[in-house]
């Protein structure tokens, strides 16, 4: 195998340390194997150096473990080079966890033990009692969310369970953190009931002063959050729904700017019409987008069909205001948006090619989009993805981070469709105007402003709407 093409990622990054001869033009040989096999090299570094041979470590980004295991079988064939190790980096980033809980003061005498615990704290509990508000202010309520799963919707793996969800509920966790400064824990629970998630959540709920769902499956979660909103005084927030929502809605708006085109003017096509389909429809639909068509295996949702679901049937009457049928080949003709939350192969570029001038597509299934951008032959004029690695990165961190510090700082008792609408709002307007083109319609994840300005949007959304106790 030579001279293959991969697309290579830091997600998918290992440490090679290998022994090599120490006569030149080894080293050569070892990087240009790698080389020749797709592997994308880093960094290389010395570890040891003895008389005969050096011992070094090569960091290579790759497109996955078959990828691994090919450069690992090419390098083991090659005379003077051993291979003593292969360190999966990702792997070593989770090695005992993402995240750990570390005390605010330190506790050296025995005055600091009596005032943070007995008997000082005695007295905290008792003003807390007599004020109950005043938990905010003398616990770590006011600044924590609980990342709450059940494990059924985990990223593109599906149903994994409580345990194997834990590594992306502290990730999650752990973006609160970096990026907002506000405490998040994971809570993945060992059940998919659905009164008992909302009964466990419930009981736990004083500690925490947000509930950020994360990764429960269609259509439970919609009853899950609507149930939780409506017993508890605390923001119930599901990422997946309204995290991707607020973000794409950013972006369109930037990406109108950029087309010239206005929102009341549009045909959109939403493939995909689970959590997140149905929680960008809603948005747009605020937004001022007067034509929806949502698309699942069957086709269009339409009115007229009998075989709707209880929450399609919610979907379809507020979508589709010409109840037309068919397949979305069909019907992405004269479209000016597609947005997909689906998955990899949901659309076509000769789809796409029937779509009205000006295109803008969505395309956020990850990590393989519906269709990639290099595919797409110049027929749309902005494109996005939910990937990294090309331009218009549609991700989350963008929104949930600003949106849970907007409200625990307003100490909000919900998060409400005009606060989701000023943090995208406030996303899109990161962007400088001047400049907006087509391949920068949302700003980078790094961007440290995009946290400020949704946290300040949010804050002054929820008081103007009433929502906001501080």
């Amino acid at each position: 195998m030579t001279d293959r093409f991969f697309m290579t990622s830091a997600s998918n990054a290992v440490t090679l340390r290998l022994r090599l001869e120490n006569t030149p033009g080894t080293l050569a040989r070892a990087t240009s194997a790698i080389g020749r096999a797709g592997g994308n090299i880093g960094s290389i570094d010395i570890v040891s150096v003895e008389a005969a041979y050096l011992v070094r470590d090569l960091t290579i980004n790759t497109a996955g473990e078959e990828h691994v295991r090919e450069i690992v079988e090419i390098l083991s064939a090659l005379d003077g080079i051993e291979l003593i190790d292969v360190s999966d980096r990702t792997f070593l980033l989770h090695q005992g966890g993402k995240i750990e809980v570390r005390s605010r003061s330190r506790i050296r005498t025995r005055d600091q033990l009596s005032m943070a615990y007995t008997p000082g704290v005695a007295r905290v509990c008792t003003a807390i009692r007599r004020d109950p508000e005043r938990v905010y202010d003398l616990t770590i309520k006011g600044t924590t969310v609980a990342v709450v799963t059940d494990g059924t919707a985990v990223l593109g793996l599906g149903d994994i369970g409580p345990e194997a969800s834990m590594p992306v509920m502290e990730g999650k966790a752990q973006l609160f953190k970096e990026f907002a400064g506000v405490n998040a824990f994971p809570i993945c629970l060992d059940t998919t009931d659905i009164d008992e998630i909302i009964e466990t959540v419930r009981r736990i709920a004083p500690v925490f002063g947000g509930i950020n769902l994360e990764d429960i499956s269609a259509p439970r979660c919609f009853e899950i959050e609507a149930r939780l909103k409506a017993e508890l005084d605390i923001p119930v927030f599901h990422d997946d729904q309204h995290g991707t929502a607020v973000v794409t809605t950013a972006a369109l708006i930037n990406a109108l700017r950029v087309v010239g085109k206005r929102a009341e003017d549009l045909r959109v096509v939403v493939v995909g019409t689970g959590a997140a389909g149905t929680a960008c429809t809603e948005m747009l639909l605020n937004l001022g987008v007067e034509e929806i068509i949502g698309f699942d295996r069957d086709g269009a949702i339409a009115r007229s069909r009998t075989d709707l679901p209880p929450d399609k049937r919610r979907f379809a009457e507020r979508t589709n205001p010409r109840d037309e049928s068919g397949p979305l080949s069909v019907l992405i003709e004269g479209a000016d948006v597609f947005i997909g939350v689906s998955g990899p192969g949901a659309v076509t570029a000769g789809d796409i090619e029937k779509m009205a001038s000006d295109a803008i597509v969505f395309a956020m299934a990850n990590p393989e989009p519906e269709i990639r951008p290099e595919d797409l032959r110049g027929s749309a004029a902005v494109v996005a993805t939910g990937r990294s690695d090309y331009p218009n990165q549609i991700n989350n961190v963008l929104c949930f981070p600003g949106i849970f510090r907007g409200a625990l700082d307003s100490r909000a008792t919900d998060i409400n469709e005009p606060m989701k609408l000023a943090a995208a709002h406030a996303i899109a307007e990161a962007c400088e105007e001047a400049a907006l083109s087509p391949e920068y319609i949302i700003p980078s994840v790094f961007d440290r402003t995009v946290v400020e300005r949704v946290s300040h949007a949010v804050r002054d959304a929820a008081r103007q709407t009433g929502v906001a106790r501080s």
